[in-house]
């Protein structure tokens, strides 16, 4: 399932939104089109590393590496999701407020894999974790919103669902594929980094809910 857009509108620019997928995009233009050897590089010298981590090193890489990508499936597929969540978050939090939320779950989402990895040394980048902190947040606040979804299989589909069911199918998902990662078996998805900033999202979001702005809803309720 891939979602194309919520049909849920923002009432203010969505400034935070649009700089962070700027920024991602021109960081990946600026890295990944460099000869093989130097982008490895950079992927080690700013990709987090569990058990430097763990020990206390390289503490920077938690911000630098959120802001890294390893193909052009891995950033198309992380700003589709940002800019299709990310403005109605942005709308109900503030815009400085989001920012610093957004970094919070990036950081928390590679501590919890770097904790369920800790003797890996592999490079982890993305901004799937911060992002994923992102879904949390919509969850709770925008449980209700359609999600325009194409569906691929024997047919190609287009349907409206619900976020609380695309978002926990998505989060379902995650945890399945992350369960499966601690038997051993560790593919390219650091599945427990997208986990740990889906909770953070989700727990921040409901303890401070009350406090943040209330705007007027524009998307339909499911009855």
């Amino acid at each position: 399932m891939l979602p194309l857009r919520d049909i849920n509108k923002p009432v203010k620019s969505p400034i935070i939104t649009r700089m962070l997928v700027i920024v991602n995009i021109v960081i990946f233009i600026a890295t990944y089109f460099r000869p093989r050897r130097q982008f490895e590089s950079i992927i080690w010298l700013f990709g987090v590393k569990p058990a430097y981590i763990l020990r206390g090193k390289e503490l920077y890489t938690l911000l630098t590496s959120m802001f890294l990508h390893g193909d052009l499936h891995h950033i198309i597929g992380n700003m589709i999701y940002l800019w299709i969540f990310g403005d109605n978050v942005e709308d109900r939090m503030g815009h400085l407020k989001f920012l610093i939320f957004y970094l919070s779950s990036g950081i928390i989402g590679s501590i919890v894999q770097s904790i369920l990895m800790p003797n890996s040394t592999m490079p982890m980048i993305g901004a799937s974790g911060a992002i994923s902190g992102v879904l949390g947040a919509y969850f709770i606040l925008f449980p209700w919103a359609r999600i325009l979804t194409l569906v691929l299989g024997f047919f190609i589909w287009l349907i409206e669902i619900p976020a609380y069911y695309y978002l926990g199918f998505w989060f379902l998902l995650q945890l399945l594929y992350g369960t499966i990662s601690l038997g051993g078996y560790i593919g390219p998805v650091a599945y427990w980094a997208h986990i740990g900033g889906f909770i953070f999202g989700l727990l921040i979001t409901f303890i401070f809910k009350d406090k943040l702005e209330r705007i007027e809803e524009y998307y339909v309720m499911w009855i």
